[in-house]
């Protein structure tokens, strides 16, 4: 299915000196991310954001189709950089070969110009909303509460909620999308905070019948739904209900058993393999992760051998999502190695499809293999969460007569080479790992 990068982290322009430059520098990086093996970016949000303590991420919308060229809200550009830019990498990144991904932000609005009196409640609240685009205007019938709903799905601070039912926004919410696939330029969606709106806005946005180019396009779409994986499913198969473009969601639940692998002494890898998440629950729904930029509070970040979770995302069945900072920041690439992320996207592209079967589990090792499909001839993934020494098993697999030769690997204080491994005529093979790390083979 491909890999995502994430292209940003909280405060990316500032922390990285790349203020009304960011464009720029992501676009900078594309060549090497698509060689490297990457499908598609995954960009932050690209409208004008209210800005009401200075420049922001974006996920404060006032303007949807002011994407850096009108003088508001503090500055032409946003913080990220202008509209020229913007379409200079989304053209650089499809000349390469990648989808872009656009982070929308449907649920709330913030920045507007004036306060209005709702006379359903009588309070007075900024709603009054008059974009220098000069679409999508809004009032207070454009929000919660309206004369279309009463009830509101979940707040996120004090900003208003756009009500979806009203038929003005709904109608506005599909130009919107439709702009951004047909005009802009962009490939699919990011889901901001879908737990705050209905899933039918979800289907309707990817159900909708875009034209690009004269033919019929089919976006992508995957779903912010920060919750148990029971309740995400709940959510993903509501919106999927007579859908024939699903959305999918990220995986919050194995984040946090990815997060109990890496930082907490003891943990079984029984837990990562067989606990609650929607990579075990349905694995065509899933979009697996290991940081992301909400996760940055103190305790909520990895802060232990992070490639143990990488490697474990970028063998398994569902659609990985690499972080920036990690990449770039925490220089987990390791370019030109075998010991880091880009072994393990070159891994994922080249060999991890077909069914995923558990061939050893105890509490500190575990060993899988992917079947292979269609020129994608599987691997063998061995976790040793052993922090002593290197460990292996006799396991079953489907090659038989087979010699498998490493292609990615890492131990935390070992990252030597793993020896070529061999199965037997019924198909049995030894495969090991360093000790706290993991190794990845394939037939030779």
């Amino acid at each position: 299915m491909g890999v995502m990068m994430q292209t940003f982290h909280w405060d990316c322009p500032r922390e990285d000196k790349k203020e009304f430059q960011w464009w720029n520098y992501i676009n900078e990086q594309v060549p090497a991310l698509a060689k490297a093996g990457f499908t598609s970016l995954w960009l932050p949000p690209i409208h004008k954001a209210a800005n009401l303590s200075g420049p922001s991420m974006g996920y404060d919308p006032y303007d949807f189709y002011d994407l850096g060229e009108f003088d508001q809200k503090g500055s032409i550009p946003t913080w990220f950089g202008t509209r020229q830019e913007l379409e200079t990498l989304i053209e650089s990144a499809h000349s390469h070969g990648l989808s872009l991904i656009a982070d929308i932000v449907i649920n709330h609005n913030s920045g507007a110009d004036m306060q209005e009196v709702n006379p359903i409640t009588g309070q007075s609240r900024w709603t009054l909303f008059n974009p220098k685009s000069g679409k999508f205007p809004r009032n207070w019938e454009s929000f919660h509460p309206s004369m279309y709903e009463s009830w509101d799905e979940m707040t996120f601070g004090d900003m208003p909620d756009l009500s979806h039912r009203n038929p003005y926004v709904y109608a506005e919410l599909l130009k919107l999308t439709r702009w951004l696939i047909e005009e802009v330029g962009f490939d699919g969606f990011r889901y901001d905070f879908v737990k705050g709106y209905g899933a039918n806005t979800i289907t309707a946005i990817q159900e909708y019948r875009y034209m690009r180019n004269g033919k019929p396009f089919i976006p992508y779409g995957v779903a912010e739904y920060w919750d148990s994986a029971n309740n995400t499913l709940h959510w993903v198969n509501e919106a999927n209900f007579s859908n024939s473009n699903p959305v999918d969601a990220f995986d919050f639940p194995l984040r946090e058993l990815l997060k109990g692998m890496c930082d907490q002494y003891g943990f079984s890898l029984k837990n990562l393999v067989n606990g609650d998440s929607i990579l075990r629950a349905q694995t065509q729904s899933t979009v697996t992760f290991v940081e992301n930029h909400d996760l940055r509070d103190e305790g909520r970040p990895i802060t232990n051998d992070k490639l143990l979770a990488y490697s474990y995302i970028l063998t398994h069945e569902g659609y990985p999502c690499v972080f920036w900072k990690d990449y770039f920041n925490y220089k987990l690439a390791l370019k030109d190695s075998p010991n880091g992320i880009d072994a393990l996207v070159q891994a994922h592209e080249k060999y991890a499809a077909g069914s995923t079967d558990v061939l050893h589990l105890d509490d500190n090792l575990y060993i899988m293999q992917r079947a292979g499909y269609d020129g994608q001839r599987g691997l063998i993934y061995v976790l040793n969460n052993n922090g002593d020494d290197w460990h292996g098993q006799w396991v079953s697999t489907k090659w038989a007569n087979a010699s498998f030769r490493p292609v990615a690997w890492w131990g935390k204080n070992d990252i030597s080479r793993p020896a070529d491994q061999f199965t037997n005529s019924d198909g049995r093979g030894q495969f090991f790992a360093p000790a706290r790390g993991y190794a990845v083979y394939v037939v030779q």
